[in-house]
């Protein structure tokens, strides 16, 4: 197992932690995390975009001119395309963007973005984090004691809305319950910040022997 220094808000080192190998030590696989990056992207887009082509434009039912002796293009229809507040060609309508992703690919590479986090040395492990009550000015301060200059992911246990409201107006910082961690999130910050009470439970929602599942690293 992997061991990684725990840090107190002060930035001291307080004690060693083990990462469970099966989560935190999972090799590469950049196919199954694009993947997932991409669905993840796709499934959040609404699909809304909607556009009239001719046949739904108001208007038209007569030609505008006649046919020949004006010098003009010969119009049918003022829905035409061509004209200002006519139809879209191939404009875009209502769709759904979600894309299918089995269960254990989605798991393996939640496991492997946090791998790689603890292979590039970009995880603090927190042994707790906590505020009495919101402050941004704080929150700044336990940054940067932790020297964290870059973005980072503040990840805890259960969902801390005093932290959350001292970290929202920080810059390219965010905070997340263990249980809603995703693959984008962890590649959108530099820094990976998670309690240790946050990493059990990463630990026993996503170990796949837990689970019932069988390891896969390919």
């Amino acid at each position: 197992m992997v061991q990684v220094p725990v840090h107190n808000v002060a930035g001291e080192v307080v004690d060693q932690l083990e990462l469970n190998d099966a989560v935190f030590g999972v090799p590469p696989n950049e196919a199954v995390v694009h993947q997932a990056m991409v669905r993840q992207l796709a499934d959040a887009r609404q699909g809304t975009a909607s556009t009239k082509t001719r046949g739904l434009v108001s208007g038209g039912g007569r030609k505008l001119f006649r046919q020949k002796g004006t010098g003009f293009a010969r119009r049918g229809s003022r829905r035409a395309p061509l004209l200002r507040g006519g139809g879209v060609v191939f404009g875009p309508h209502p769709r759904n963007y979600r894309q299918a992703m089995p269960r254990k690919m989605r798991r393996l590479a939640l496991r492997c973005v946090l791998s790689a986090k603890v292979a590039s040395e970009e995880i603090i492990v927190l042994d707790q984090l906590s505020l009495q009550e919101p402050k941004t000015k704080e929150m700044a301060r336990i940054l940067k004691d932790l020297g964290v200059d870059s973005s980072a992911l503040i990840v805890t246990a259960q969902p801390e809305p005093n932290l959350y409201k001292s970290a929202r107006n920080i810059q390219r910082v965010t905070t997340l319950p263990a249980n809603m961690l995703s693959v984008v999130d962890v590649l959108a910050h530099r820094r990976l910040m998670i309690t240790v009470a946050a990493v059990k439970v990463v630990e026993e929602l996503w170990t796949p022997e837990r689970k019932g599942e069988t390891p896969v690293t390919a």
